[in-house]
This record gives structure tokens, C-alpha cells and sequence, in this order.
């Protein structure tokens, strides 16, 4: 059970307590002022029919209203708490004309109600508009408070539903990117075999026939594996990417990430760079988010650790390659406020995508540590080509 739950039910309780008691006090109370004892059951009955439309949900407007005005016009001080009751109810839903009809009409026709009982002729008049009074406060204070907490757990909701689906975006944004990526890619060494087999076949006549033939099945097969992937991994661009040759930006190479860290020392970055192994010993694939972790890493650096050293480790080695890039605390730069705040998110979906796991979060004395680690593909060997 949650605790809204466990909440209403406590409110459900107090409620009740709380009218059997006014019930219970009215009752009393009229027996003590009704000589002889002649009212004692249409009091008692009054104070019952109010209770019963006070605790029942679907009467407390318009019935219960209606109801403990009625009594409290007729027997005065009997149903002057339940009325407080009443005007509390309507106060906590703001129907302020309602409470000021219910009390006006009340006070006024109680000048006709059964004297023994009446406000007027005890002078209680100042007292059962006082109590009205504080019970109409109250319930404008609650009622508010209610329309808050109602307001701030919508707010939290929907922020709540934009986290996810700006996270869900940026997943989507880089499953286009590596979608891309890996067009741009594969389209090329594709093309190179239409090519070179095509070479090779414009020499049919000192090649035997069933090499040739071979060989034009190799240049047909692969002209429409390069179709097939360009029709399927295109339509995953990020909506307004042009294809390569119409003025989109090359997919990064290896060498980009030494370039990248020369672009940022250019900045006044200070970046210690190491590297293990030979690019070529880790998949395209690899590299390719091998370049997008140091560049997301520098980036955050630059915001929120402005003139601290980052080191960055890489190691392309089988079985896996290995990103590590660490900078300690330090002052927020001028683009701190700029950004999504979603390229972590994005780098875990690539970083998955391909097996690995990425981890980014403090590393004590304020530092901060990025790591990912991406196995190598089954029967890669140390040289990196397929065994």
C-alpha cells in the first residue's frame, strides 16, 4: 500500500471521528437545553441525518449542505460545529458563494427556529460566526494546499515523461548517427570490390570462363548489396543529413582523435593522450566511437572543468578496446549552461550497440572518469584482421 493510500484512509478516519463526535456533542448538548426531554429524538435524528450526509462522498454537495443548514436554522447551536463542517468542505473546493448562502441563510432563519435553542437568544451568534469563520479559513488553507501538491505531481509527472523521451531521442539520434556511420563505411569497401571486380572483368578474354563468370556474379552481388544498404540504413539518418558526396561531414577516421586532441591543445586544453596498440587492431565500428567518447569526454571537460589536465587512454589491443579519460574538479566554463545533457545517454547506446559497457560518474577527490570497454568480434586476432 502507498502512502497515498495509506493517507486517505487516515483522512477517511479523522473525518469520521471527527463528525460522530459533532454528532454526538449535538445530541448531548440539545438534551441539556430541552427542558423536559420532549426534542430529545428529533435532535438526536437532526444530528444523525447530518452525520450521515457528511461522511457519505456523493451527499456532500449539494445535499449535505442543504441538509445541516436546515438543521442548524431550526435547532441553531445543535448544528452549529456540523455546519463548520460544511462550510470547511466548501471552502476546500472553493464555492465561496455556497458557504456564505449556507451561513447567511442559517443565521437568518433561525430567528424562527425553537427558542431554547436559538443563537439569537443565547447571543451565540458571535460565537458560531466565529468558529464558521475559522472553519472557511481553514478550509481555503487546505484546499489550496491540496491544488499544490495536485499542481507540483503533475509538474513532477511531466517532467518526469520529457526526461524520457528527451532520452529516447538521443538514443534515436545515435542509432541514426552509427547508422550513418556505418553507410558511409561499408558503402566504401563495397564499392572498392564493384570496382576492382569490375577492373577485372574488362579482361574476360585472358581470364577463364568460369572466372569471369565468377567474377561477374561478385560485381553484381555486390553493386546490389551496396543498393540494398543504402536503401535500408538511409532512411536511419537524422532527418535533414545529406548523403556523402552532398556536403555531410566524412565519418571520422582513427587519426581524428590525435587530431582532436590537437584542435583542443590549440584551445588552451590540456590534454595528455596515450595510446596502446594500432588503430587497425580494433573494428571501424570501434574507432568510430572510440572518436565520439574523447570528443563527448573533452567537451564535458570544457564545461564543467574549465583549465584542468584530461588524460585520455586508448588502447585498441584485443580482446577489447579500452577508453579511459579522466580530469579533476575544476571551475565551470562559459558553456556550461549549453548542451542537452544527453550525450552520455547517446554514448551508452553506441557503446551497447556493439557489445560494451560504458561507466562515467565521480572518482573521488571531485574527479571525474569516463570508461568504456568494447569487446573485440569472435576470431579477431592480435593483428587485427579475421583469423
Amino acid at each position: 500500500m502507498n502512502s497515498s493510500k495509506i493517507q486517505a484512509r487516515v483522512l477517511a478516519v479523522g473525518r469520521g471521528a471527527t463528525v460522530t463526535s459533532f454528532a454526538a456533542l449535538a445530541v448531548v448538548n440539545g438534551a441539556q437545553l430541552v427542558s423536559d426531554g420532549r426534542y430529545v429524538i428529533p435532535i438526536s435524528a437532526s444530528a444523525v441525518a447530518c452525520a450521515v450526509v457528511l461522511l457519505v462522498p456523493r451527499l456532500r454537495w449539494p445535499v449535505a449542505p442543504i441538509v445541516v443548514a436546515a438543521v442548524t436554522a431550526w435547532w441553531g447551536s445543535i448544528g452549529m460545529l456540523l455546519l463548520a463542517l460544511v462550510l470547511y468542505d466548501l471552502a476546500a473546493v472553493r464555492r465561496t458563494k455556497a458557504a456564505a448562502l449556507c451561513a447567511a441563510a442559517a443565521l437568518g432563519a433561525n430567528l424562527l427556529g425553537y427558542p431554547p435553542t436559538r443563537l439569537w437568544d443565547q447571543q451565540d451568534y458571535v460565537t458560531a460566526l466565529f468558529i464558521w469563520a475559522f472553519a472557511y479559513v481553514v478550509g481555503m488553507w487546505i484546499g489550496s494546499r491540496r491544488r499544490l501538491v495536485r499542481a507540483l505531481a503533475a509538474d513532477v509527472e511531466h517532467l518526469r515523461v520529457e526526461a524520457q523521451l528527451r532520452e529516447e531521442a538521443a538514443r534515436i539520434t545515435e542509432r541514426s548517427r552509427i547508422a550513418a556511420e556505418m553507410h558511409d563505411v561499408l558503402a566504401h569497401r563495397l564499392s572498392l570490390i564493384a570496382l576492382h571486380t569490375g577492373v577485372l572483368a574488362t579482361r574476360n578474354d585472358t581470364l577463364p570462363g568460369p572466372v569471369a563468370e565468377r567474377l561477374a556474379l561478385l560485381r553484381g552481388t555486390s553493386t546490389q548489396a551496396l543498393a540494398d544498404l543504402r536503401d535500408v540504413l538511409g532512411v536511419l539518418r537524422a532527418p535533414g543529413a545529406a548523403p556523402n558526396g552532398a556536403g555531410a561531414v566524412p565519418a571520422p577516421v582513427p587519426e581524428d582523435v590525435q587530431q582532436l586532441v590537437a584542435d583542443a591543445r590549440a584551445a588552451s586544453q590540456a590534454t595528455a593522450l596515450t595510446i596502446h596498440g594500432r588503430p587497425e587492431d580494433a573494428p571501424t565500428t570501434h574507432r568510430l566511437a572510440v572518436y565520439r567518447i574523447a570528443q563527448e569526454a573533452l567537451t564535458n571537460a570544457r564545461k564543467h572543468a574549465d583549465g584542468t589536465l584530461v588524460t585520455m587512454t586508448i588502447d585498441y589491443r584485443p580482446p577489447a578496446t579500452l577508453v579511459e579519460v579522466t580530469n579533476p574538479a575544476g571551475p565551470p566554463g562559459q558553456a556550461a549552461a549549453v548542451g542537452s545533457g544527453y550525450g552520455l545517454v547517446g554514448l551508452r547506446e553506441r557503446v551497447s550497440a556493439l557489445g560494451g559497457h560504458l561507466n562515467a560518474g565521480p572518482a573521488g577527490a571531485g574527479s571525474w572518469r569516463l570508461a568504456a570497454r568494447i569487446p573485440h568480434p569472435a576470431g579477431t586476432e592480435e593483428n587485427g584482421t579475421p583469423a
